[in-house]
């Protein structure tokens, strides 16, 4: 009885100090997470774990210290772990992903990201799961392990973005006409973004068979874009209207034999 006094005497003090040793460790953990400003879901996660890694090391301890055999815990944990991590292997996956996801920062919440086949802003970053918020009113949720590990195109990253247009016009115009047209309708559009860095460029990008393509490059910001898009696109058609120049089309003759 004595001895066994002694023993819980023992365990007793090892779990008050160790508690306080835990307490210590995690706020210096803590500190470093905040100081290296580390996202708030990753913080929560790793002191979410650190505390229980060091509960199950003090826990460990007092075992040993009051005579039962530390091998086979850790032995049975161990065991216990590899069935939990097999069985639960495509959830850890996506854990990972979100972790990644988070310390990374390849998009934030707000972003209008393309991945996996799927497009729309982000609404949620969760540790296993991805929302979506589609333009047709659509939620999507993408697992992260599969997302961390697929490319990602972050559409609004930047703050201004470039709207491509090819337009394509009979052999017979004007070259430089054209040009020209092409020029003013860029600068017209109500939300163009010029500068030295970005400017307003026209080039002939092709000669197809019925028709000579034009290429038209022009600086937007990221929020403006398909306004500016549409825009130019709707502009482009009446100015070759006004200035007789024809865009051409397919056309189909039928002969009719009776």
């Amino acid at each position: 009885m004595l001895d066994l006094g002694k023993l819980l005497i023992a365990a007793v003090l090892i779990w008050i100090i160790g508690k306080k040793i835990i307490k210590f460790a995690l706020k210096i953990v803590k500190r470093a997470l905040e100081r290296g400003k580390v996202d708030d879901g990753v913080q929560s996660f790793l002191m979410s774990m650190f505390r229980i890694v060091l509960h199950g090391v003090l826990i460990v301890i007092l075992a040993g210290t009051v005579g039962i055999e530390t091998g086979s815990i850790i032995a049975l944990l161990g065991s216990a772990g590899l069935a939990i991590g097999l069985a639960l292997q495509g959830s850890l996956s996506n854990f990972a992903g979100g972790v990644l996801i988070l310390i990374l920062k390849p998009f934030k919440i707000g972003d209008y990201i393309v991945a996996n086949g799927m497009e729309g802003v982000v609404t949620g970053i969760d540790i296993f799961y991805t929302k979506l918020h589609t333009t047709d009113n659509r939620a999507v949720v993408l697992p992260n392990g599969s997302l961390s590990n697929s490319n990602i195109t972050n559409v609004t990253k930047e703050s201004i973005r470039r709207v491509d247009l090819i337009a394509s016009v009979a052999y017979d115009s004007d070259i430089k006409l054209v040009k020209r047209l092409l020029f003013e309708l860029a600068s017209g559009v109500e939300y163009l973004v010029e500068d030295e860095a970005h400017p307003v460029q026209v080039y002939v990008d092709a000669y197809g068979e019925s028709a000579i393509n034009f290429g038209l490059r022009f600086w937007t910001k990221t929020e403006n874009y398909w306004l500016a898009k549409w825009e130019a696109t709707e502009k482009m058609k009446e100015i070759f209207d006004q200035n007789q120049i024809s865009i051409p089309y397919n056309q189909l003759d039928v002969m009719i034999k009776k």
